[in-house]
């Protein structure tokens, strides 16, 4: 046992799992709610607005992997030789990598780094990401996650030295409510309220909740109008959510691109144009609308859902590559913790 987790009190250590690191471990996700409180049984983290990642170490090897399996090494791989450094061999962490635009974090601006997958080409980007670490699952041979979270953020702060691009993600205690106006104030996405003992369970949990400064929801593409006057690409997105087997039309996200965007989506939307509409009950095709195969995936921002389940105001965040089309669904904040 490393000495780490032998400086853990008696009951940590009872905790503590003797297994190898496993070659996948699903990330435990938060629950949104409407709520807003302070609890001394919570803690509460800085959201962030980029991409979830799994760092495994095992001896020389490095795996960066997202919330979907995907390898993400060769998108990140001053991230990867970060972790390659550290001198603790044997390990899995959880956390977000971001990109930083004006002091603040970009995801569109992530979005150049994630469409690349080649090491040299992410390297000539110019775009510089940071992966900022906030759970620990497995360290030196034992599997970690059923440590109350307070323990496992104690070990975490050690167990790297968060040289850049690795940064620890710092946490408040009690005063979610301060917390969360500060995070509005500053622009942030939001807020992480965790509760201190809970453990690291692998699926959605409501142990874990999300306080958001601004309304946001992934939605599948599934057509897009032509441009209109002046404009490149397209004119807008048609988008939707699963609702079972069906794909529920949610209106239209006109907003929110630049030129490269929507030139580069064009590309791909052309791609994979199809004849009839994939949302159930729409009519079909009319001048000027073109509907293609339900395959891509986006982040879009607004101010409310209407009535019959269409998005007021949307705006476009940016694709999404680490949740498949199958499980968006219309995401509507819980009332209590």
């Amino acid at each position: 046992m490393s000495d780490l987790l032998d400086a853990l009190p008696a009951a940590g250590r009872a905790a503590l799992r003797s297994s190898p690191p496993q070659d996948w471990a699903p990330p435990t996700l938060a629950t949104l709610t409407a709520r807003r409180f302070s609890d001394p049984e919570w803690l509460f983290e800085r959201k962030f607005d980029g991409e979830r990642c799994l760092g495994y170490r095992r001896g020389g090897e490095v795996r960066l992997l997202s919330r979907n399996r995907k390898r993400l090494d060769g998108t990140y791989p001053e991230v990867a030789e970060a972790l390659g450094r550290e001198s603790e061999a044997d390990l899995v962490v959880d956390g977000e990598i971001v990109a930083f635009e004006r002091g603040r974090t970009s995801f569109a601006r992530l979005q150049r780094r994630m469409q690349v997958r080649d090491r040299e080409a992410a390297r000539r980007s110019g775009i510089a990401v940071f992966y900022y670490v906030f759970d620990l699952v497995h360290l030196g041979g034992y599997d970690t996650t059923d440590l109350p979270l307070r323990l496992r953020k104690r070990l975490l702060r050690r167990a790297l030295t968060y040289r850049e691009p690795l940064r620890y993600s710092v946490h408040r205690n009690t005063d979610g409510e301060a917390f969360h106006r500060e995070a509005c104030r500053r622009g942030w996405e939001g807020v992480i309220a965790k509760r201190a003992d809970s453990r690291y369970v692998g699926r959605r949990s409501a142990d874990w909740l999300k306080f958001k400064c601004t309304n946001q929801q992934e939605v599948v593409i599934g057509g897009f109008t032509e441009p209109a006057g002046t404009r490149v690409g397209f004119g807008a997105l048609l988008i939707g959510f699963h609702a079972g087997e069906d794909l529920v039309y949610a209106g239209k996200v006109g907003t929110g691109y630049d030129t490269e965007t929507l030139l580069d989506l064009r590309r791909r939307l052309d791609g994979l144009r199809q004849d009839e509409p994939p949302f159930v009950g729409v009519r079909p095709r009319q001048g000027g609308v073109h509907w293609v195969r339900p395959e891509l995936v986006a982040q879009v921002a607004f101010t409310e859902w209407t009535e019959d389940a269409k998005l007021r105001h949307p705006r476009f965040v940016g694709l999404r590559r680490d949740k498949a089309p199958g499980e968006v669904v219309r995401v509507l904040p819980v009332r209590e913790p």
